[in-house]
């Protein structure tokens, strides 16, 4: 161990620092787990449970000291458009379980390096799109509609148009209550935002989420006292089954419906993208929070996707949403002064024993204040300054960007995702090939002479830029092939050049290799 490397500590020994971390991450956590079961279309119950696995379990399989996992805003379209898919909850909460199987798997074969194996331009154009998907399906919400607006998740062709039309039927059956509370919510939540709040010790420290979540029942039963015709309705405040025994716990507790693996690949693809979208956000989420650690510990990233996968597949075989490392409650632990992985164990613990005895107050939250807390994380995840930002890093950025975002909102996030991808490898093998050589004319000694000069590492992405260079050469020029930079030269390359080589003078080109191997061409 060098010298300046942090010491462990013993469990306990933070404590002090942990506990009250933990309840921060708590409260933070609470909210933002029933919004994004309401986002998703899924039992509220549900997020509660995937954010209970993160602390109670993820926290001490992970090898990270200050993340937190529990369910994603990154998931809500996969989760919202899986349902629907499977036909059922039960059938999707298959797909959780096999998801984390596949993390895990993943962990197993040390495959946490994939996350730098993605642009940041895809990344952030999937981000983006999950926040215009947020926004568009928060909105119902927040006016205080009387139906259920989570049918369908593709935006654009039909959906698109029945989502705009369902907002404006809402507009006509407003609950001035709800409405009223979203308003006052969101407002609420922006000034939260403002520097000054920040400056003030107490108010830094509470959650800006828990300050609308408890403004939000002070509100309606205000209204229930004032203005009783616009109290907001059962129907539209959160239900959480009251949970007193082990037989209450059970009859409440959804499980996998097993009989939807025999019936096509469906659930095997659905798993697969929640194993990818989720080991992707967890692996950026703990690069991030790594960097926020005042000690600078770094996550075993393999061990991260091992962690993963068991939440993940506990959470199906339980009812719970997917999970993820979470970077908003990650960040709120480290900014409490959080020391060890014991905070996020403490808010799991501080989660379990609100759904156990603090029903009756969770059931008193209007839906619309939830829904304000989620415009606000959709806003963040693709508010205009990320759009101008990718713009003034040039095409090759900008556009997989908002190919991207356009390509999940047409279709769905997985193949959005592809053609992102694609988009970008078209401008990773672009610039790849124009690194592969220079060349330049020699002096007037000797003329018609071009000198080309290899790159240090030539793959077989730069076969078609040395090709092509090589063919442009006109009759009765010489040429100095000169490999003496390169430490290694791929053979699809050295095929290339063998090819120009041999028939380099009945096109009256004079050649001559430096430091290039002869390769035996294939039939020859």
């Amino acid at each position: 161990m060098t010298a300046n490397a942090p010491q462990p500590r013993r469990l306990g020994s933070t404590l002090g620092k942990d506990l009250p971390a933990g309840l921060v991450v708590f409260l933070v956590a609470l909210p933002l787990c029933l919004g994004i079961s309401l986002a998703s279309g899924a039992p509220l119950l549900s997020g509660l449970i995937a954010g209970i696995i993160g602390g109670l379990v993820v926290s001490w399989i992970s090898g990270s000291q200050l993340s937190v996992s529990g369910p994603a805003a990154g998931l809500t379209t996969i989760v919202l458009g899986g349902i629907q898919k499977m036909g059922s909850y039960e059938a999707f909460l298959v797909a959780v379980v096999l998801a984390g199987v596949m993390q895990f798997a993943l962990g197993l074969l040390k495959a946490g390096v994939i996350g730098m194996y993605f642009p940041t331009s895809v990344i952030r154009g999937m981000l983006a799109a999950i926040g215009i998907i947020l926004l568009m399906k928060q909105i119902p919400h927040f006016l205080g509609g009387r139906e259920d607006f989570f049918k369908d998740l593709d935006l654009f062709e039909s959906e698109f148009v029945g989502t705009l039309d369902k907002i404006q039927r809402a507009a006509s059956k407003l609950q001035p209550g709800a409405m009223l509370i979203g308003l006052i919510s969101l407002s609420v939540l922006l000034i939260w935002e403002q520097p000054f709040i920040k400056r003030v010790p107490v108010l830094k420290l509470l959650p800006g989420a828990l300050v609308v979540v408890l403004a939000a029942i002070g509100i309606n039963e205000l209204l229930g006292a004032l203005r009783p015709e616009w109290q907001v309705q059962t129907a539209h405040l959160v239900n959480l089954p009251s949970i007193s025994s082990l037989d209450d716990l059970s009859k409440v507790l959804r499980f996998p419906d097993w009989s939807v693996l025999t019936k096509g690949p469906g659930v095997y693809l659905l798993a697969a993208t929640i194993a990818a979208v989720a080991s992707l956000e967890t692996l950026l989420s703990v690069e991030a929070v790594d960097k926020l650690d005042p000690q600078k510990r770094r996550t075993p990233t393999s061990r991260e996707l091992l962690a993963q996968g068991a939440g993940n597949s506990l959470s199906g075989l339980l009812g719970g949403l997917p999970l993820t490392a979470v970077i908003v409650r990650s960040s709120a632990n480290v900014g409490a002064g959080a020391q060890s992985r014991l905070s996020a164990f403490i808010h799991g613990v501080l989660l379990l024993l609100a759904v156990l005895f603090l029903d009756d107050v969770l059931n008193l939250i209007p839906l619309s204040a939830l829904a304000a807390v989620l415009l606000l994380v959709g806003y963040k995840l693709t508010k205009p300054a990320l759009y101008s930002g990718q713009w003034r890093l040039g095409a090759a950025q900008f556009v997989p960007f908002v190919v991207t975002v356009v390509a999940i909102l047409a279709s769905d996030l997985l193949k959005g995702v592809g053609v992102g991808l694609a988009v970008a490898a078209f401008f990773i093998l672009k610039a790849n090939a124009e690194s592969a050589l220079f060349f330049h004319y020699e002096p007037d000694h000797l003329p018609g002479t071009v000198h080309v000069k290899l790159s240090e590492h030539v793959t077989f992405l730069n076969k078609a830029a040395i090709t092509t260079t090589l063919d442009r050469f006109q009759p009765g020029t010489r040429v100095i092939l000169d490999g003496s930079d390169s430490v290694t030269i791929d053979y699809d390359v050295l095929e290339a050049i063998e090819n120009f080589r041999q028939s380099a003078a009945d096109r009256g080109v004079q050649l001559e290799l430096r430091s290039i191997p002869q390769v035996q061409l294939a039939g020859h």
